[in-house]
């Protein structure tokens, strides 16, 4: 059954890979988005030529009007925000602080999605701690923006299970294929009147900071299934690492094997490592400018016998 909704004057402010598919999706429900907000070109590359951010990119593509402002305190910048009209913003990974004048602005506010279930891993790298801590779930949720990091009331929100298999990379995609569907379900409900924020709970709050790149350096004096998830929480990046004889290696995949000696001690010709509690196995690896390849192969090539203790 079609579903009947009027279409909103939209304001979209979003700026990775992440935002992409939840600006598609408003389009395809119909909505009007007015304007784009986006953090501006970076340079990269060889060449250091600026690069439009993939929220731009596809904005440029298809003739919806872009801004990219590096702040949004300037209150002529504010005054341009207010007099685009809009109903709502749906900000995604915009990467910018929103003041009070530009919160404000929109007739139903402004609405984040979150990848995360909160108040649980509020901030910078959801998506990257959950896996890290274990989690059983993640999720997207649907926040009326306030002032605050994170802090403002749920309006809906929908858990996605974290298995053995997770990585952040199909985590990251199964949570932005989410965001489009759920964001739209909530501007049906504000713009009805039948959908109110939720003011998130006091208790169960976490903090998800920023990946840094030394991160996926790994300490061989952790627990392998600690390990094994930061394997699979830093793939693609900063991508979970070790060293040997000057070579960074990185590791792709592993799984937790039974196995004790000192840490960092590989412990058979599988390429299985020991850590403070069992072992971890290395599945996947690749060096620096080489392709990914298994670790048999690997061992053909590059010489890691029994006994070797990794830094």
């Amino acid at each position: 059954m079609a579903v009947t909704r009027t279409p909103l004057r939209l304001i979209y402010m979003g700026t990775p890979g992440f935002a992409v598919p939840a600006l598609k999706t408003l389009i395809a429900a119909g909505h009007d988005i007015v304007c784009v907000y986006s953090q501006p070109p970076r340079r990269a590359g060889r060449g250091q030529k600026a690069r439009p951010s993939p929220v731009q990119a596809f904005a440029d593509d298809k003739g919806i009007p872009v801004r990219t402002p590096k702040s949004l305190r300037d209150p002529e910048e504010q005054a341009a925000f207010a007099a685009l009209d809009a109903d709502a913003a749906v900000v995604a990974a915009y990467g910018l602080i929103l003041p009070p004048a530009i919160l404000e602005a929109p007739r139903f506010g402004c609405l984040n999605i979150h990848a995360s279930l909160l108040p649980r891993w509020r901030g910078a790298a959801p998506i990257q701690r959950a896996i890290l801590a274990g989690d059983t779930q993640s999720g997207v949720t649907i926040m009326q923006m306030d002032e605050g990091l994170d802090t403002g009331g749920v309006l809906l929100s929908e858990a996605v299970p974290i298995t053995m298999e997770t990585t952040a990379s199909n985590l990251h995609d199964a949570l932005a294929a989410r965001g489009g569907p759920l964001v739209v379900e909530a501007l049906d409900g504000l713009a009805a009147g039948t959908l109110k924020a939720t003011p998130q709970p006091e208790t169960g709050v976490t903090y998800a900071e920023k990946l840094s790149r030394d991160e996926g350096r790994l300490d061989w004096t952790r627990p392998a299934p600690y390990l094994a998830r930061a394997v699979r929480a830093f793939t693609p990046w900063p991508g979970a690492w070790f060293e040997h004889d000057g070579a960074r290696i990185k590791i792709l995949e592993a799984c937790v094997e039974s196995g004790s000696a000192t840490p960092g001690t590989i412990i058979d010709d599988r390429l299985t490592i020991a850590c403070s509690e069992g072992a971890l196995r290395l599945l996947t690896v690749q060096r620096s400018g080489r392709a990914a390849v298994d670790a048999e192969s690997f061992l053909r090539g590059y010489d890691l016998p029994a006994g070797t203790v990794l830094p």
